[in-house]
């Protein structure tokens, strides 16, 4: 795992001295994604750039890597992410003739450039299983490629120019150019103010994301988006036995390809069904114990009280799991006061570039990653098992499958009424229409949903189900990953999600959704497919979801530090967004009602973040 960025220009030599220290600055952005090796690849009009965390073939994976051999035209790649069945490809490679200089999957992928890739670059990306993002430059066609996985696990943004292309891994590396301006215009905030993703608005103004499953292909004459995979109909025929088979053997499968390391790996367990079933599953298949890691805060099991998202706290099932597994297992138990140190904050903003708005969840995730960092280099999440397998209650409420938006905004989950501008100035969220906006990301999406064919397409509830699920793996999923990942880099820790491989997710995606809850509840098919791993507690208990801290003491920490914004008046970076009057009457209100809820959380968390965000990077408000 690493990360990488680059500049094309065709109008000048960028290996020249002059651009050396424009180079250096976007490099040192990703050192962080980075911190074990750096190296840069200039000439002519290219240059790329790598910073690179040691996972497999720790001497010999050196990047930026080339290939010049014989005749013909050199060609020249950064790579961020593991390519799972690269030793499968490289025997392939063999068999055709290439000879291997190293034992890295980065060269594996050159390489296969070279003997698939040389009119249709996509052909290379349908042959790869992984996480990945990668650029790849041809001195012959004078072209550069950017390739991302299928489901968008690791990030890859791009800012055309007017001669050519900025590319990194996050936005800090193209800002980090001056050919980049930080304007953030109307286009940017509703993106930015929506849980919701859109590939095509990085928020800052001509930023786009390479969307999932996509390659850009940049020249001379412009760049192009080509689409090399998306979810289909698979017309699925397999009884409920024979799908629960499937799903094992193919969780089997990905579990141990996505074990191998030449570094301490270990598991992200939180007590829950998915993280449970694939702790049991490395368990399964490594030599030794493994280590699993979970996130704790304190006094949280001690003083718990269930609500609607949360029935019952984890850590009773963790140390359960860990028993019954037999894992080397350790919590990571965090304070009120670490999560909202500023400087903690502030590197959980810097990590995602952006004001996420879910605060505690962020800074708490990242707490947890530095932790885990100074023991592993690599863990195993259960993340996009929900998306995959239809775990959210959402997926079960009657009123919010039929409401006609997205279903994390209609239900518990966010529970977002976009008509409502909350502590925003309303002209302003007037003038931005964010409604609008998600209401067309909505519409565009469902243009998208392949059709249901068999019996299953005469059912509106199957036909519903469909477009639900669609909606989560492309639409909602993207979001946590792109968490996932910043805030795991941010520390120098690779954060493998062995459900996002794409066998399963098209095997899954494609099953009616009478088989998906075929035992009257949520994620049946998962269930009934490693039940034999699990204790029956964690088999049958219901859904949780990450953590939050439920310590009246951090809201009322919010609470404190919005006061001293309002006071810079005009001068606050964040002022002209929001409703000062609509502030103060919420910290009044407060100052009388006790309040904890996520929803008003989530509003101050998203007015302070805002407003450091735009002060730390400078951003030009064009709203």
């Amino acid at each position: 795992m690493c990360g990488i960025c680059g500049w094309i220009d065709y109008r000048h030599d960028l290996g020249a001295d002059e651009h050396v220290r424009t180079l250096a600055a976007m490099n040192d952005t990703m050192a962080c994604r980075g911190p074990d090796q750096q190296g840069v690849w200039a000439q002519g009009p290219a240059a790329l750039c790598h910073r690179r965390l040691a996972v497999i073939d720790i001497e010999g994976g050196r990047q930026p890597m080339s290939l010049d051999e014989g005749d013909a035209p050199g060609l020249h790649i950064v790579y961020s992410g593991e390519t799972y069945n690269f030793r499968e490809l490289r025997e392939e490679l063999a068999a055709a003739g290439h000879r291997f200089r190293t034992s890295s999957d980065t060269e594996v992928v050159l390489r296969a450039h070279r003997e698939w890739g040389r009119r249709d670059p996509s052909a290379v990306a349908r042959r790869l299983n992984g996480m990945f993002a990668y650029a790849l430059w041809d001195s012959g066609t004078q072209e550069l490629v950017l390739v991302r996985d299928r489901l968008g696990i690791k990030p890859l943004y791009y800012y055309p120019t007017p001669h050519g292309v900025l590319f990194g891994s996050e936005p800090k590396a193209i800002l980090a150019n001056a050919e980049a301006d930080r304007t953030v215009d109307a286009d940017g905030l509703r993106r930015a103010l929506a849980f919701v993703s859109d590939p095509s608005n990085a928020v800052f103004r001509g930023m786009r994301e390479v969307p999932p499953g996509c390659v850009v292909r940049i020249g001379r004459d412009g760049y192009r988006e080509e689409r090399y995979w998306q979810l289909t109909d698979t017309g699925h025929a397999d009884d409920v036995d024979t799908t629960v088979g499937n799903v094992r053997e193919l969780l089997e499968d990905t579990a141990l390809r996505q074990l191998y390391a030449d570094v301490p790996l270990c598991t992200l367990l939180s007590g829950g069904l998915d993280s449970s079933a694939l702790t049991a599953l490395a368990a399964k298949h490594v030599d030794g114990t493994v280590r699993s890691f979970a996130v704790d805060f304190a006094g949280y099991a001690e003083n718990f009280v269930a609500d609607d998202a949360r029935g019952t706290p984890d850590t009773p099932f963790v140390h359960e799991v860990a028993e019954f597994v037999g894992t080397d297992h350790r919590d990571i138990v965090l304070q009120t006061e670490d999560m909202m140190d500023p400087a903690v904050r502030r590197a959980a903003l810097h990590a995602r570039d952006l004001p996420a708005g879910i605060g505690d969840m962020d800074s708490s995730l990242y707490l947890l990653f530095s932790a885990i960092r100074k023991e592993s280099t690599v863990a195993l999440s259960g993340e996009s098992a929900d998306e995959v397998f239809g775990g959210y209650r959402d997926f079960h409420d009657p009123e919010t499958v039929a409401a006609d938006t997205f279903p994390w905004l209609a239900g518990r989950m966010m529970n977002q009424d976009h008509h409502d501008p909350g502590l925003f100035d309303r002209s302003l969220w007037n003038t931005l229409d964010v409604p609008g906006y998600v209401e067309d990301q909505y519409r565009t999406a469902l243009s998208e949903v392949p059709e249901l064919t068999g019996k299953a397409a005469d059912d509106p509830h199957e036909r519903r189900m469909r477009e639900i699920c669609y909606l989560y793996l492309t639409r909602w999923l993207p979001v946590l990953l792109d968490r996932k990942d910043r805030m795991s880099m941010a520390v120098g820790l690779e954060v493998r999600v062995p459900f996002c491989d794409h066998r399963l997710v098209e095997y899954v995606f494609g099953t009616p959704w009478s088989q998906k809850t075929f035992d009257g509840r949520e994620k049946s098919l998962l269930r009934h497919a490693t039940k034999d791993l699990l204790p029956e507690s964690v088999v049958q208990r219901v859904k949780s979801p990450y953590p939050s801290t439920q310590d009246a003491g951090y809201e009322k920490s919010l609470r404190d530090q919005v006061p001293s914004i309002l006071s810079e008046g005009d001068d606050a970076p964040v002022a002209p967004l929001v409703d000062r009057a609509a502030v103060q009457r919420r910290l009044d209100s407060a100052a009388t009602h006790e309040q904890n809820s996520m929803g008003s959380r989530m509003q101050l968390e998203r007015i302070i973040d805002l407003n450091t965000w735009i002060r730390d990077y400078d951003i030009d408000l064009a709203v």
